[in-house]
């Protein structure tokens, strides 16, 4: 995802993890930072583009094919990895230092959240919506997650997430059904079940938002005064919970490596990990009864700072990945299956080797999920920045892989 949490959760360790890029000065007169943004960039330009949700996977060639067929826009790309918990703390660091080195992020609803919360993005809607002509098509879980951005962040990719649980058939012949019996699993299986910190994992996050519509609590938008049922109902889990994984990564190797028996997933990395041999192909999934899909997707936002030349050369570049051509690699090999934020995206538009491994290692399962089981779209930024901040505080930060 990838939030205003509550009371602002600064949900970035300091700026020092990632290498920082080397554009020209963005504040020179040359290059201002204000002021209308112009069709093309005077010259082509460098964009320095960071990724904090592993969007990567999924439009790295999308944006590769523009930058070698749009030479005039952009001269070249680099690419940077962090985790969405450093990113407000490294963007800030740029902005009060009045020079900002990164000119686009690809981030999922946590580091969405958190920027709004700080105001730390350009805001690109509705000023510039005719040039992204391709928000039109959005598949309607998609148009609804591109709301929660509100005129900071363009949806790029989309997909419904989760919560479920993903177990080994050998060690877990008989998977729980209901929350309930998740818990009581855990409690005769100390340290058998597992999820990532929240605020860095997509399915840690899906599971602590898709808890409250499994638990029937009294609202599950308002983590604050109507997650009663969900709060004691984690901490509880907790009880038998060893530790937190810092990422998803760690939960999908221990989950192979056996010192995990059940861990949350969602339909992504659910099929990807198998995909790249991190999971036995065998393993099953199980969605808990009466859940409800928790959608997520991936957007794009743009720091304050940022010159308005690499403001027209992103805006073209995302009206190019908004098209069905591009769309069909996100895809991928299931990474966030399906992938593509907008209609008329089939399958048959994919890459050869998206295909073959949706193909094999795809569940038609999911099919028949996503028309049982209603779509709800994540908390909004303000709400997520607060349930993120009460689990660390109460539930596993001082559990948290470190």
């Amino acid at each position: 995802m990838s939030p205003n949490r509550r009371q602002f959760l600064v949900l970035g360790a300091a700026a020092a993890t990632v290498a920082a890029c080397s554009p020209p000065d963005n504040n020179s007169p040359a290059t201002s930072a204000t002021g209308a943004v112009p069709d093309k960039p005077s010259k082509a330009v460098t964009l320095n583009v960071l990724d904090v949700a592993g969007n990567l996977q999924l439009t790295q060639g999308m944006i590769d094919d523009f930058v070698a067929k749009n030479a005039g826009v952009v001269e070249r790309v680099t690419y940077t990895k962090a985790t969405a918990p450093e990113l407000v703390g490294k963007i800030k660091a740029q902005q009060a230092a009045n020079r900002v080195d990164i000119d686009l992020v690809l981030t999922g609803v946590d580091g969405l959240a958190a920027g709004i919360a700080q105001q730390l993005w350009v805001p690109l809607l509705p000023a510039y919506a005719d040039r992204l002509s391709g928000m039109k098509q959005y598949l309607p879980g998609a148009a609804a997650m591109q709301k929660l951005a509100g005129n900071d962040g363009v949806t790029v990719t989309y997909y419904p997430s989760g919560p479920l649980i993903e177990y080994l058939p050998a060690k877990v012949p008989s998977p729980p059904k209901t929350a309930a019996a998740l818990l009581e699993y855990a409690k005769a299986n100390p340290g058998a079940v597992q999820y990532a910190r929240p605020s860095n994992s997509g399915p840690g996050r899906t599971l602590l938002m898709g808890l409250p519509y499994l638990l029937g609590d009294t609202n599950p938008k308002d983590p604050v005064n109507g997650w009663d049922k969900t709060w004691a109902y984690l901490k509880q889990l907790g009880e038998s919970i060893t530790l937190y994984p810092s990422a998803t990564s760690e939960t999908m190797k221990n989950l192979a490596n056996g010192s995990a028996k059940i861990i949350a997933t969602t339909t992504g990395w659910d099929i990807n990990p198998r995909v790249l041999g991190t999971v036995p192909k065998e393993a099953q999934v199980g969605a808990l009864e009466g859940f409800n899909w928790v959608t997520d997707a991936h957007y794009a936002v743009v720091p304050k700072g940022v010159s308005t030349d690499k403001q027209a050369a992103v805006l073209t570049l995302l009206a190019w990945m908004l098209t069905p051509e591009q769309q069909a690699k996100a895809y991928d090999k299931g990474y966030f299956y399906p992938g593509p934020a907008i209609a008329d995206v089939p399958i048959t538009m994919a890459p050869p080797e998206s295909q073959q491994a949706i193909a094999e290692y795809g569940r038609p399962e999911y099919h028949t999920l996503l028309i049982e089981h209603p779509l709800q779209i994540p908390l909004e930024a303000t709400a997520l920045v607060a349930a993120f901040d009460r689990w660390d505080r109460e539930i596993g930060g001082a559990k948290v892989k470190k």
